[in-house]
C-alpha cells in the first residue's frame, strides 16, 4: 500500500516560512505525496490578548498569510495535490499535533518574528520534539541554487541505534537516488569507570574502538540496506564530537537525519547533539520520533 499521509508545510508569511515551503512542495512531488499547507493564527482582542482565529471552513477564508500562499502558487504548473488549513492558537500548541497523521511536517528555521510567528525557538524545537512524524528544518541559508549533492546523511548512536531514524534516511536516499553516508561517532579518549567509581580513561587502542562502533553501526544497517538495494551506502565511523562530524558533512548533503532523544524523566526530547545540528547545519535537517514514539509508516 503506497503511503499517501500528506506533506505539512507549516507557513507564517516570512521568507523563511516560504523557503520551507519550497522544500515542502519538492518532498511531495518526490514522494508522491499531497501536500498540506497550514498556518497556526492568532488575532488580538479588543483589550490586547492574542487569540485564537476561529477556525475557517475551506481552509483559508480570509487568514491573510494563506491567501498570499495560495494565490502564489495559483496557476503555477507541477504542483502536488494541495489542500490548505487554518488553525486557531500558537504554533508550539498547534503544529506537533498535526504529525499524527502525516508523512513529514516542514518548517523555516525561523519566522517573521515575535510569539505569533516564531518557528525554530520554543514553537520550533516543540515541533521536532513532540510531533508524531518527522519534521524537517530548512536552515534560513536555505538550500542554495545548485544542483543536488546527492547525498543523505544519517547520524546513528551505535550504544541504541533507532530502527525509525534509519528506516527514514534510506527511504529518503532512495526517493533522491542518492548516496547515503551513515556517521556514527566514538567519545575519545573513552571515559571509564575506576573502582572506586570515579570517571577516568580508559586505556585502548583508539583503532580498535573506531572498529567496535563500526561493527555495531554495520549490524544496525544490515537490514535496511538489504530491503534498499538501489541506496549506495558509506558508513563513517570516527572519533570525536558527533555533532560537529555531522555539521561538516551537512555542507555537501541534501538532508541530515538524526533520531529524536529518548525520553527520560525530567529531560527535553531533544538532545545536546540534535540541538547542535539543527542550530548550525548548512542543509535541511531530519528529526524522526524514535521508534515507540513514531507513527508507523505505510508499507
Amino acid at each position: 500500500m503506497t503511503d499517501q499521509r500528506p506533506v505539512i508545510a507549516a507557513v507564517d508569511g516570512s521568507e523563511n516560512g516560504n523557503r520551507a515551503l519550497e522544500w515542502a512542495i519538492s518532498q511531495a512531488l518526490l514522494a508522491g505525496a499531497p501536500l498540506r499547507i497550514v498556518h497556526a493564527r492568532l488575532y488580538m482582542n479588543s483589550i490586547g490578548f492574542a487569540l485564537g482565529a476561529p477556525p475557517t471552513e475551506d481552509g483559508v477564508g480570509d487568514d491573510p498569510v494563506l491567501v498570499r500562499v495560495r494565490g502564489a502558487l495559483e496557476g503555477r504548473a507541477g504542483l502536488p495535490p494541495i489542500s490548505y488549513a487554518s488553525h486557531p492558537g500558537t504554533p508550539d500548541h498547534v503544529l506537533p499535533g498535526l504529525g499524527e497523521d502525516a508523512r513529514v511536517m516542514v518548517l523555516g528555521s525561523r519566522g517573521r518574528g515575535g510569539f505569533a510567528s516564531l518557528l525554530l525557538g520554543s514553537n520550533g524545537l516543540a515541533c521536532a520534539s513532540r510531533a508524531a512524524c518527522p519534521v524537517v528544518v530548512v536552515p534560513r541559508a536555505g538550500p542554495s541554487a545548485r544542483d543536488p549533492y546527492g547525498q543523505v546523511v544519517l547520524g546513528v548512536n551505535s550504544a541504541s541505534p533507532d530502527d525509525s531514524t534509519t528506516f527514514f534516511a534510506f527511504r529518503e536516499a532512495a526517493l533522491r537516488r542518492a548516496r547515503l553516508q551513515v556517521v556514527v561517532a566514538h567519545p575519545w579518549p573513552a571515559p571509564a569507570v575506576t573502582a572506586v567509581g570515579a570517571i577516568g580513561t580508559a586505556v585502548h587502542d583508539e583503532t580498535a574502538a573506531t572498529a567496535q562502533v563500526t561493527a555495531l553501526a554495520s549490524a544496525h544497517v544490515r537490514p535496511h540496506a538489504e530491503r534498499f538495494p538501489e541506496v549506495e551506502v558509506e558508513l563513517a565511523a570516527a572519533p570525536g564530537d558527533a555533532a560537529g562530524h555531522l555539521v561538516a558533512a551537512s555542507q555537501a548533503a541534501d538532508l541530515i537525519v538524526i533520531g529524536r532523544h529518548r525520553k527520560r524523566p525530567l529531560s527535553p526530547h531533544l538532545g545536546s547533539v540534535t540541538n547542535a545540528v539543527l542550530l548550525h547545519a548548512a542543509c535541511p535537517v531530519a528529526v524522526v520520533p524514535l521508534g515507540e514514539d513514531a507513527v508507523p509508516a505505510a508499507a
